[in-house]
């Protein structure tokens, strides 16, 4: 869970910069497509090209067209109609989505990992619940789409890499996951990027290489690799503590006025989540 908790982190912070320094100065598939490009740069040099089969190649080029790409544009496109908080906000259902397609792809129901993920989501929504703007169906759509693209991702990576062992480490096979992100990234860029749209202060471009090198590179990384540690309602939890680590930066760093007792709340009843999900992992063995 330590690779989880640590890219939980980074995720929070992200999605204060993106906000902050990008969303509506930078073309949103041009920040997408540079962090991609980054991130190869990190891992494609690594990967082995021979001794990987085919099968999993093509997994992970799905994979990382899901997960990244199909993901990052949705979610970038929001921030031009939601703040920092409704994006946060809409990420909530996020746990559904990883439980649901975890247990489909099982051919099984597992009640427990369902009630811890339904928790986290109620944790969650107690943090924030107001404030939506008239835009608010475009960025929940966009969010799902982001939620759906962004669990089924991580949830096929996990069986991808247990129906295709290998004593290769991780990060010897994951430079795929890039090229297949670039896949969805560049043609998107080139069809609906606006060129005169770029970086021009030397901070956007800073936070275009933080994000690149340290949320997409090691972050995706990372992210990926615990999710394969860790049951499906633990991983469906998780992916709801950056709400209120997210919340908390973005009022410390950026004085957002939140209100700090129900963020406290919300986070609280998330962290109660992470012990039902554990609670049924005893149950059932």
């Amino acid at each position: 869970m330590g690779y989880l908790l640590f890219v939980t982190l980074i995720q929070a912070f992200s999605f204060s910069l993106i906000g902050e320094y990008l969303a509506g100065h930078v073309d949103s598939y041009f920040a997408v497509l540079v962090r991609v490009v980054l991130a190869g740069l990190v891992f494609i040099p690594l990967t082995r090209w021979r001794s990987v089969e085919p099968a999993f190649m093509r997994g992970m080029l799905l994979i990382g067209a899901l997960q990244f790409g199909i993901t990052y544009v949705c979610l970038y496109l929001s921030f031009r109609v939601l703040t920092v908080p409704e994006v946060l906000l809409f990420t909530i259902l996020t746990p559904l989505h990883v439980t649901l397609i975890e247990d489909a792809l099982n051919r099984r129901f597992n009640p427990w990992a369902l009630v811890a993920a339904l928790v986290a989501v109620g944790g969650a929504a107690v943090i924030r619940f107001d404030r939506i703007n008239p835009d608010f169906f475009m960025g929940f759509l966009l969010l799902q789409l982001a939620n759906f693209t962004y669990a089924a991702g991580q949830v096929l990576y996990k069986h991808l890499v247990a129906k295709h062992p290998s004593d290769l480490p991780h990060y010897r096979r994951f430079g795929f996951f890039y090229l297949g992100a670039l896949a969805v990234v560049l043609p998107a860029f080139l069809l609906f990027g606006k060129a005169n749209f770029l970086p021009e202060a030397p901070l956007q471009w800073g936070v275009l290489l933080f994000l690149g090198l340290v949320s997409t590179a090691l972050g995706m990384y990372w992210w990926n690799k615990g999710a394969c540690m860790v049951n499906g309602g633990t991983l469906a939890v998780m992916n709801n503590l950056h709400v209120p680590v997210g919340l908390l930066l973005n009022l410390l760093i950026w004085n957002q006025h939140e209100e700090l007792g129900r963020l406290l709340l919300g986070g609280s009843v998330i962290l109660a989540a992470v012990w039902i999900s554990r609670l049924g992992i005893k149950r059932t063995a």
